[in-house]
């Protein structure tokens, strides 16, 4: 199973929670284009084989692609490698790209999975976001790619901010529960030091948020989206059957990707590599030939192996199975794992030999890795 990212790193405008590379200046993306397909080129042995499960582009506003982009990425893809049978090529879109034309254009290219970014259904927290839509828009968007066919959508939901009342978060998931989409993120908002939101809540002009709101918020789209048929296979992921996101689960279950494009991450035979966060760089290195890394890397060791292994296992349906950890990592792994996690009974069940946190954990899960890492 392997896979390939392309982040593309344009924004029309900074949301206020969002530290992922980006950049509102449009006027050199034919220049980041060319240069992302130099980077195909020369990394089309990167990954163990040439057939690809996944194909995801991400961003920054991947709708953002002209169509003559989006042609010679996909181009250069069908150049240098094959895909599976019923490949999942995934498209992160905002609502306000959605058009007839738009929608046509993907499908003709082969793109099957929609992301959009609706983040939320509230008018007054979308303006605050500084998102580029309204909720009418985010509802129509979602019901124009259904009506031109496509089956496979996920929405993005924020919980969290000031605006969330768990009566408000409540009435956003059952109108993404009525909009019948079959996957849902719900991602717990968090402060970042370099955006806006940031900053202002360094200056004092908003306020903390408040952890035991974000709390009852997870437990109530846990309970929620289950009741409506949703399976919660991932902390902040929601699917209904057979509708699991096969790229982003290939991270969890650390499957090599490729990453292309500026501040892109790869992964495979346990090394790990980032791209520059910097599009004038990463143009200069891969077109200018500049005598710049566009890129660095990292051999993971055995125990950060295992460690990854723990976080991305616990946060995930997939668990971790003791058998695997004896077998790959060694006893003294398997000894650690076992002795610390005695103490953790609470929060975590055994099935076949596998470990898997329960929801009371998941609410733990990053401190709970952490007690088991080596």
């Amino acid at each position: 199973m392997s896979g390939i990212y392309f982040h593309i790193p344009f924004c029309k405008k900074a949301c206020i929670y969002c530290d992922f590379h980006f950049s509102t200046k449009l006027s050199n993306s034919d220049l980041v284009v060319q240069a992302m397909l130099n980077e195909v080129e020369l990394k089309q042995n990167f990954l163990p084989q040439k057939r690809l499960h996944s194909i995801y582009f991400g961003g920054g506003t991947p709708s953002l692609l002209t169509k003559k982009q989006l042609a010679l990425l996909l181009n250069a893809v069908h150049k240098y490698f094959s895909l599976s049978e019923n490949a999942e090529i995934t498209f992160e879109v905002n609502p306000e790209n959605i058009t007839n034309e738009n929608l046509k254009l993907w499908q003709h290219h082969g793109i099957n999975r929609l992301s959009i970014g609706v983040q939320s259904f509230n008018d007054n927290e979308l303006t605050w976001m500084n998102r580029g839509h309204n909720s009418v828009k985010a509802i129509n968007s979602v019901k124009a790619a259904q009506d031109v066919g496509y089956n496979a959508i996920s929405i993005d939901l924020i919980f969290g901010s000031k605006f969330s009342s768990v009566k408000q978060w409540e009435e956003s998931l059952k109108k993404a529960i009525d909009l019948n989409v079959d996957h849902i993120s719900a991602y717990n908002l968090t402060i970042e030091k370099r955006t806006r939101l940031g900053k202002s809540f360094e200056l004092k002009r908003e306020p903390e948020i408040d952890s035991q709101l974000c709390e009852n918020q997870f437990l109530t789209a846990h309970t929620l989206l289950e009741k409506a048929g949703f399976e919660h296979y991932e902390i902040s992921n929601y699917a209904k059957q057979q509708k699991i996101a096969v790229h982003n689960s290939n991270y969890w279950l650390q499957k090599p990707y490729l990453g292309i494009g500026p501040s892109a991450h790869s992964f495979t035979n346990n090394t790990r590599s980032w791209n520059i966060a910097n599009n004038n760089i990463y143009i200069d290195a891969l077109l200018k030939k500049q005598a710049v890394n566009y890129f660095e890397s990292e051999h993971l060791s055995i125990k950060e192996q295992y460690n990854e292994y723990v976080l991305l296992g616990l946060r995930s349906k997939f668990g971790c199975s003791l058998n695997y950890i004896e077998t790959h990592f060694g006893s003294h792994y398997i000894k650690h794992f076992e002795s610390n996690i005695k103490s953790l009974a609470a929060y975590y069940t055994t099935v076949n030999n596998t470990v898997y946190l329960t929801l009371d954990g998941w609410l733990l899960a990053d401190k709970i890795s952490s007690m088991l890492f080596i």
